[in-house]
């Protein structure tokens, strides 16, 4: 196991990068803690497979270094860091039996056949997979090669730290829930440290101990599913975290207050907002936002079935606006008011939460 740990990391595939854009990972210092269990989130091209794989020495970063238990690591082999790494894609031995491609990872490191059999067999059977032991890889479906692929990640138990890359993109809808189950439970079980890459929320928050959020080659959050939902410290984690996403409405502050469409508007932060910034926004999630007698002037304009809730889409002048109303629960229709609660409404200041130090989160 390993704690591993980023110091002014970043990366760029061309030469010599000369403003922030060429950067595929911007400069950034993170530490994960040994035996956790991280999901890396964001979407397509933020720059999640490029830590991924700066952290597994497939790529040596353009800057920076990268520490395991405070040994630098940064221009050694995948193979000296001593890493396990799953792609998105199966990597199997299709002659060989699943039996086999379990055991090459062990046997190509000598280990006795005694232990090979207990470590297969019980990886096999927390995959589902003992019933195809002695099957040839070639004859499974694609979910089924990719359990091996996912088994011979982990079937070692002297790595310092196994990684996925979007390892179930191939997996049938309906499996996808069971397997990030039994990975859960078999990070609960082993406690190796574990990255997760995905831009899926729904596999990040149910996977991971904390979720990194990155966006355009930057992390710009690290925290607990609670953490991201609850206190989002960026614009874009409260619109990619959620469903739906935080909605954010165009604002004022004076006198330290929040204003809307001329009329004030209670916040949590308000009053901390020093000035200078270009945009200013108030951040609330749907869960909090509620039809009342008094607040801010709505038109609904639209109601859609989401089982539990019903999502009520209105709009507050010429900005969108989501609310999560329970079933059963009175929806008025035409011209109508909205309130926030004061405790959840937020102050952001081009995109980062005001009064706290966002721009430091990876630090």
């Amino acid at each position: 196991m390993a704690r591993i740990s980023f110091h002014d990391l970043a990366h760029a595939y061309g030469p010599a990068p000369s403003s922030p854009e060429h950067w595929a990972l911007k400069p950034m210092t993170m530490t994960l803690e040994d035996g956790g269990a991280y999901a890396l989130l964001g979407p397509s091209g933020c720059g999640k497979t490029t830590l991924l794989n700066l952290t597994s020495g497939l790529l040596t970063p353009t800057k920076g270094r990268i520490e395991f238990d405070r040994v630098d690591v940064t221009h050694k082999t995948p193979e000296e860091r001593n890493i396990a790494q799953v792609f998105q894609f199966p990597v199997i031995y299709d002659t060989m039996t699943v039996y086999d491609n379990l055991a090459f990872p062990l046997r190509n490191r000598g280990v006795d056949e005694a232990t090979v059999a207990t470590r297969v067999k019980g990886i096999a059977g927390m995959l589902d997979l003992s019933s195809t032991l002695q099957k040839r890889a070639s004859g499974l479906t694609a979910d089924g090669k990719q359990k091996i692929s996912l088994g011979r990640g982990l079937v070692r138990s002297d790595v310092n730290v196994i990684m996925f890359d979007e390892p179930l993109t191939v997996i049938d809808p309906h499996l996808k829930w069971e397997l990030r189950s039994k990975l859960k439970e078999l990070h609960q079980r082993i406690r190796r440290t574990m990255i997760y890459v995905t831009h899926d929320q729904t596999e990040a928050l149910t996977f991971a101990d904390k979720v990194v959020v990155m966006n355009d080659g930057q992390v710009v959050q690290i925290g607990t599913p609670v953490e991201l939902f609850e206190r989002p410290r960026h614009t874009f984690v409260g619109h990619f975290i959620g469903s739906p996403g935080m909605n954010l409405i165009n604002c004022d502050v004076r006198d330290g207050k929040a204003v809307i469409g001329g009329g004030e508007v209670a916040t949590e932060n308000a009053a901390k907002y020093k000035g200078g910034a270009r945009t200013l926004q108030l951040g609330i999630r749907p869960e909090f936002v509620k039809f009342s007698s008094e607040g801010l002037p709505v038109e609904v304009t639209k109601v859609a079935d989401a089982g539990r809730f019903n999502i009520v889409s209105v709009q507050a002048g010429n900005q969108p606006l989501k609310l999560l109303v329970p079933q059963g629960a009175a929806i008025p229709s035409g011209s109508a008011k909205v309130a926030f609660d004061p405790a959840r409404a937020r102050i952001y200041a081009d995109g980062w939460l005001v009064g706290d130090d966002a721009r430091g989160a990876a630090q």
